[in-house]
């Protein structure tokens, strides 16, 4: 097989995941902004690390569930590079290792602001990257994939980012990075709503397979929810009405939830997917300026 050219690698990287890597480092450098502890090179660095971190794991996705059986002909959506035939199961892999193994580079830069703990933090987040589809007990096999995504896309991603700036971490982080972070699984309810015929016959046990389509609406429409909710709390706390910016998405929230009852056709699910991806970008983007505008 010859070298797969750079639109095969772009398409690899899946684009409409990844504002869920950069959303937790806008709203995280907002917060430091606005407690006067914004530090730029440190905010580059969390940006780098945390993009090739998703590229990392959307590679591995992408070899794992080649090998595991998850990505057949039968699948729908997107084309997967390696169940395509694109690009050869040993080039991903080799691809995958060398994009983590340049996190981790990137991820060494931030103990100058954070310490050493952050390599122990760096290494957490790169190992989960692997074990999401691959390893001895996959996370998205076993119905943790959601947890995963909440937890280092969200709380560890915006609670980080503040910290290598600010030295500390406090509530508001922590409330800021639960609502990136219920935003950011929303995308993983989507694709798993969507593939959940062949990722059962795969034996691939996401948590739209073990408890069904209803529930997945359930918790798509909770997570909105959840997240609309968060920056009233965050508005009481900083006296700030600014903070209620993401409200303004609310309309948009509530077609996504019809939208994805609604729908009928892979081809639906695959643009309520990236526009999923986008709403996530527009939440940050006003929870990030309702916190720039309140800079204490």
């Amino acid at each position: 097989m010859k070298g797969a050219g750079a639109r095969i690698w772009l398409e690899a990287t899946r684009p409409r995941t990844l504002p869920a890597a950069v959303a937790p480092v806008l709203v995280g450098s907002a917060l430091a902004w606005r407690d006067g502890a914004w530090v730029w090179p440190a905010a580059l660095l969390c940006l780098g690390f945390a993009t090739l971190v998703q590229i990392g794991t959307n590679f591995a996705n992408d070899y794992y569930d080649f090998r595991r059986g998850a990505d057949t002909p039968e699948r729908v959506g997107p084309r997967r590079a390696v169940a395509a035939g694109l690009i050869a199961p040993a080039t991903m892999k080799a691809a995958m290792i060398a994009v983590f193994a340049v996190a981790f580079a990137v991820g060494l830069g931030l103990v100058a602001w954070g310490g050493p703990w952050l390599i122990v933090i760096g290494a957490a987040s790169i190992l989960c990257g692997v074990a999401y589809t691959g390893g001895p007990y996959p996370l998205a096999y076993h119905g943790l994939g959601d947890v995963f995504v909440f937890l280092f896309f969200g709380l560890v991603a915006v609670g980080g980012t503040y910290f290598v700036q600010a030295g500390r971490l406090p509530l508001d982080a922590l409330l800021a990075g639960a609502a990136i972070g219920v935003l950011a699984a929303n995308i993983l309810v989507v694709n798993n709503y969507r593939d959940v015929e062949t990722d059962a016959r795969a034996g691939k046990r996401t948590l739209v397979v073990i408890l069904g389509r209803g529930a997945a609406r359930v918790q798509f429409a909770g997570s909105l929810a959840v997240a609309l909710a968060l920056p009233a709390l965050l508005a009481v706390r900083d006296r700030s009405a600014g903070l209620l910016l993401p409200w303004l998405l609310a309309p948009l929230a509530w077609m996504h939830v019809r939208r994805l009852r609604d729908s009928k056709t892979p081809s639906e699910l695959i643009a309520l997917l990236g526009a999923t991806g986008k709403l996530l970008a527009l939440y940050a983007v006003l929870l990030a300026a309702g916190l720039a505008a309140s800079r204490r």
